[in-house]
């Protein structure tokens, strides 16, 4: 098995065929590793656009690409065909956050002309280190950078280029050589040639906003006083606004007042609920969460 690290630098730009914005790949980088995860090849392409002569400001400030050197690079579909036929057999493709396939989507559709970047056996690299972080006990609740990552594991990035390409590559292969767990680590490879790979792909996750939707469990709209531990009487119909259900709350043990908040939000594989409890009329006030596990969603 070998293991190729891809990512890409992208930049938009408005297409007048089709009347929209693109994010156009402008630059491919890539590490060919072996079974041991050592380098054994590089790859490394910057591309001329095919719908811009330009290049955004903020897309040169990150990456040091400039309009000069987009001009200079090569077709997307001649990097593309040089990409695959370096990829080789047998691959797993990796990448920082599924991010990146998004993009490869978008190019194909919009710029390729039904080329197809060659991807077999997929892991998304940024859910295989947010799990391992969590092990080491960092409390990871929104996905992490590169960047980020590298300075928890102890691995310094002043050698690398970040938001190019290749270097951010070669420094994703120096966290996955440093922290590779392989029970995790197998366990997110994912065959593309399974439908719902891309089906799970491209679902697009979305708050529900009927309270009696048959996903939602009753225990969930339960709350309990934060003085006395007893069960909170709901006062109030439940009121939907900006994704949360929110509802007005008494003790009738001390007569403390709450108002109750709860979300629910429906992903591929489980409905996420999320839960807040506030004292109103009160300046100022602490919002605290609970801490409710994602139930299985049934569709």
């Amino acid at each position: 098995m070998n293991y190729v690290i891809l990512d890409m630098e992208w930049d938009g730009a408005y297409h007048k065929v089709h009347k929209r914005f693109v994010n156009q790949i402008l630059q491919i980088g890539a590490v060919k590793l072996d079974e041991n995860f050592n380098i054994v090849d590089i790859f490394d392409v910057t591309i001329r656009s095919s719908i811009s002569n330009r290049v955004s400001k903020r897309f040169t400030e990150l990456t040091g690409i400039t309009k000069e050197m987009m001009l200079s690079g090569i077709p997307l579909t001649q990097a593309v065909k040089e990409y695959n036929k370096w990829l080789g057999k047998n691959t797993v493709t990796i990448t920082w956050s599924n991010s990146d396939l998004y993009t490869i989507a978008e190019n194909e559709k919009f710029l390729l002309d039904n080329q197809k970047f060659k991807i077999e056996k997929y892991l998304d690299l940024q859910k295989f280190i947010e799990a391992e972080l969590r092990l080491l006990g960092y409390n990871i609740t929104s996905q992490i950078s590169l960047g980020n990552a590298a300075e928890l594991l102890g691995i310094t990035t002043e050698n690398y280029d970040l938001h190019t390409a290749k270097d951010d590559s070669l420094l994703c292969a120096a966290l996955l050589k440093k922290h590779y767990n392989k029970p995790a680590f197998d366990k997110l490879i994912r065959d593309t040639s399974d439908p719902e790979f891309y089906n799970q792909l491209y679902f697009k996750p979305y708050y529900i906003s009927n309270i009696k939707d048959e996903r939602i469990e009753k225990e969930t709209q339960d709350f309990y006083c934060e003085k006395c531990e007893s069960k909170l009487n709901r006062t109030t119909k439940w009121k939907y606004h900006n994704n949360w259900f929110n509802a007005n709350f008494v003790c009738k043990e001390c007569g403390k007042k709450f108002v109750c908040r709860v979300s629910y939000r429906q992903t591929f594989d489980n409905l996420i609920v999320r839960r807040r409890v506030l004292e109103p009329k009160v300046k100022n006030c602490e919002v605290k969460e609970d801490a409710v596990q994602p139930m299985s969603a049934t569709v």
